[in-house]
């Protein structure tokens, strides 16, 4: 599984990584999250507004950050 915080670095894209390891760990998964930071790739995914959330290359959400519990139930149904 991938997992991919769309962001320039802001805050908000700081605070999505540590919660999405955190909702990883919770369902003792592996997943491999990554940082997008190149604002080009940001809007091949159609996201306008960060931080963005795209599990196995799908938008989960963009511009406002989710529960943990909201990510778990992404990850549970991507895989």
């Amino acid at each position: 599984m991938t997992i991919k915080i769309l962001g320039t670095g802001c805050a908000k894209c700081d605070k999505l990584e540590a919660m999405a390891k955190q909702a990883v760990d919770a369902l003792n998964w592996e997943a491999k999250i990554e940082k997008v930071k190149d604002l080009n790739e940001i809007m091949d995914y159609g996201v306008m507004m960060t931080p963005g959330l795209v599990i196995n290359e799908q938008v989960k959400t963009s511009g406002k950050l989710p529960t943990i519990e909201q990510i778990k139930g992404w990850i549970q149904e991507a895989n």
